[in-house]
């Protein structure tokens, strides 16, 4: 087991010889935020450093589909004259974010990864967007989505290694925040479109449970499992944009009333006991790679007491296939008009599925939503005896190729069932690849999910850190 460290984050902000615009690069969001609201740091200052990282890197990564640069400056411009003249600032003031292009903007294009939407030009932001921007978030750019947000790959290549897939389908967000050509960026899944390309590319990914972010204004795939995730450097930046997100939208129908939970707060704090974790290898375990179950085993021991593995039971396994009829159906429901206008344009991949979709009978489809409630029924009894579900978050490290985006298979079974999860860059894999460790907790319990990955990351980080002192 060794902790992700790429050659790339070696690099940024932490040498003296450092420019001034590169030491910017190595401020968490957090840090940066509060610069900005202090004064110390302009929005101006933080955006021209993102603008010539982007500019350095992203001819070899490719992780844009749209960036604007008068755009980007003039939105911090008016962020540093809103602080000049003393007016209220969000939490987000001046903060860069990357925005995934399947997520509506009314300034730049959205053409959601496929060439049957080129130019296409929203009228309104989506709903999130609207919230960035009142929170005073600046849009740095769009990010490169997969085909509809779906499994046809992008331009986008691994930040470790361009030979090797970023993952999908939010591969820009991804690879844009693990190059340092963004401090934040959102996603979304309907699989394991945050926690894969987060483990391919070694970052932080966060998709809360179902429901807490609005969907208004983002490609729908499937109504019962888009979730809306967030792509940041530590638990805390997650925490930090994805509760700035959880505003109450009437408009989608996953959501409710309420108050958003305190994730950065409760991120922010020590676990009152040592947590309990509960290693499940998952029903898929067979997918993994050698290399991951041993990496998994050795956390597991070194994690002692506070981790037990937990077999689920058999009808766990039947998840992915009720997923996968669910989804395909949604999908050809959703995807149908681009299906009857340009099937041609599509990847047979995509119609593929679509076709699958119109097969899936209203019996299988209804019986899918029943085995969910029970499923999730059951996990729920599982988290009254531990506080979160350890488990890897990708069979491997990102596989050679860029033909493919990777097998989100550990992700399917918590996206079923709605649950949150975050993917933590904790672990390598044998070509020096980043390994993501995988999190999951019940529904709505957010904010202490968040707590116990802050405790987990420090855990072995400080294992690490021991490991390597001389004798």
């Amino acid at each position: 087991m060794t902790e992700n460290s790429s050659a790339t984050s070696k690099t940024i902000g932490s040498s003296a010889k450092s420019s001034a615009k590169e030491a910017l690069l190595g401020l968490s969001a957090g840090d940066a935020a509060a610069q900005l609201r202090e004064g110390s740091l302009k929005a101006t200052e933080l955006a021209e450093a993102y603008l010539a990282r982007i500019q350095a890197v992203d001819p070899d990564v490719q992780a844009w589909a749209h960036l604007d640069v008068g755009f980007v400056l003039r939105q911090a411009e008016a962020a540093d004259k809103r602080k000049q003249h003393g007016l209220p600032l969000g939490p987000l003031h001046g903060l860069p974010v990357a925005l995934k292009d399947n997520i509506d903007t009314r300034d730049l294009p959205t053409e959601n990864g496929t060439v049957l939407q080129s130019g296409r030009r929203p009228f309104e932001d989506a709903t999130l967007v609207s919230v960035l921007k009142a929170a005073g978030a600046i849009v740095l750019g769009k990010t490169v989505s997969t085909e509809l947000a779906v499994f046809g790959p992008g331009k986008t290549r691994n930040p470790h290694n361009a030979d090797h897939t970023p993952g999908g389908s939010s591969s820009g967000s991804a690879a844009a925040v693990a190059a340092y050509m963004a401090p934040l960026a959102i996603g979304t899944q309907t699989n394991g479109s945050v926690v894969r390309p987060a483990s391919y590319c070694g970052v932080y990914g966060y998709k809360p449970s179902f429901g807490l972010i609005s969907r208004k204004g983002v490609l729908p795939g499937s109504g019962h499992f888009d979730t809306v995730g967030v792509f940041g450097r530590s638990v805390e930046d997650c925490a930090l944009l994805g509760q700035t997100l959880m505003q109450f939208d009437a408009a989608d129908p996953a959501m409710t009333a309420q108050a958003p939970p305190p994730l950065l707060r409760v991120a922010s704090e020590a676990p009152p006991v040592t947590p309990r974790l509960a290693f499940v290898p998952s029903p898929f375990w067979d997918r993994a790679e050698d290399y991951t179950k041993e990496a998994f085993e050795e956390l597991a021991a070194l994690l002692g007491d506070t981790s037990v593995q937990v077999e689920l039971g058999d009808a766990y396994g039947e998840a992915d296939l009720h997923h996968r009829r669910i989804m395909v159906a949604d999908l050809a429901k959703n995807l149908n008009p681009f299906y009857e206008k340009g099937r041609d344009q599509l990847t047979q991949t995509l119609r593929d599925m679509i076709e699958e979709g119109h097969k899936v009978t209203a019996l299988d489809y209804n019986r899918g939503l029943d085995r969910r409630k029970a499923l999730r029924n059951g996990l729920d009894e599982l988290f009254e005896n531990f506080d979160a579900i350890l488990t890897p978050a990708t069979p491997g490290q990102a596989p050679n190729g860029l033909g493919k985006t990777g097998d989100p298979i550990f992700s399917t079974l918590w996206t079923f069932c709605g649950l949150p999860c975050i993917t933590l860059p904790l672990l390598q894999g044998p070509d020096g690849l980043p390994l993501g460790v995988q999190l999951v907790a019940s529904r709505g319990d957010d904010a202490r999910l968040l707590r116990v990955a802050r405790w987990l990351a420090k855990t072995v980080d400080a294992a690490v850190t021991d490991n390597e002192k001389p004798e």
